[in-house]
């Protein structure tokens, strides 16, 4: 795959690639890989990339009593929102809903990347990421996914290292 469109354009969106360009981090736009199907599920990425499903980082927005916060996941888990209450420490949290995702990101559900946001939110990311080499993140639009080291995605993302995995009995 290459980092461009049959036109020529960036696979990443491009809020995406300027955020990328502010960190310093514009080596991350070889490795965009763009894919004529969309990656909108973790199910649907792996698939496209050929990779683990728990390689792929999902980027959730909930909601902390009301304010918005980012929650990376790995590809295979759920979040559990009671821990993610409890380690923030409000009352209630649900899932965002799609308008509060693109308003509070710029981005769509299932192609919200990990950073590059237009507003600045608390970040938690699962510890469960740190179990491989590389994961695969959206790259700011449904087609588009970029490999990055876990410890540098939580570091770009100043994400907060957690446990909210869901876990099974």
């Amino acid at each position: 795959m290459t980092t461009t469109d049959a036109d020529g354009s960036r696979a990443a969106h491009p809020r995406f690639a300027e955020a990328l360009r502010e960190l310093g981090l514009e080596e991350l736009t070889a490795g965009i890989r763009r894919f004529p199907d969309a990656t909108r599920t973790a199910a649907e990425a792996a698939a496209a990339i050929g990779c683990e499903l728990s390689q792929i980082c999902k980027s959730l927005i909930f909601a902390a009593d009301g304010v918005p916060v980012l929650v990376l996941m790995d590809g295979a888990s759920r979040v559990d929102v009671e821990l993610v209450r409890r380690e923030l420490g409000v009352e209630k949290v649900t899932r965002a809903k799609a308008d509060v995702v693109r308003e509070t990101t710029g981005y769509a559900i299932g192609g919200v990347p990990p950073f590059g946001h237009r507003t600045k939110t608390r970040v938690l990311a699962d510890r469960s990421l740190l179990d491989h080499d590389v994961v695969w993140a959206a790259a700011g639009d449904p087609h588009a996914v970029f490999p990055i080291a876990p410890g540098d995605l939580i570091a770009h993302a100043g994400a907060t290292l957690v446990d909210v995995r869901e876990r099974t009995p």
